[in-house]
């Protein structure tokens, strides 16, 4: 993974997928995350955790989980 290539901040991950990307943070959207990256038997999340190491995968997910609760 090239350095500076993760996101550091909620408000930059937030800013890259709801603006940069389009991708709406809806409960229903932000749970299917969750489960699939909690999965570790998910092809995936296997190649995300490959990629961006364990701590990177469990910020993602703490990510989804506050934008989930902010949906609400």
């Amino acid at each position: 993974m090239a350095a500076g290539f993760y996101f550091t901040s909620y408000s930059e991950w937030r800013n890259a997928l709801t603006i940069r990307c389009g991708i709406p943070l809806t409960p229903d959207y932000a749970l299917a995350r969750i489960e699939a990256l909690e999965n570790p038997g998910d092809a995936t999340t296997r190649e995300f955790t490959r990629c961006f190491g364990e701590p990177y995968r469990s910020q993602v997910v703490e990510w989804f989980r506050r934008a989930a609760s902010e949906a609400r």
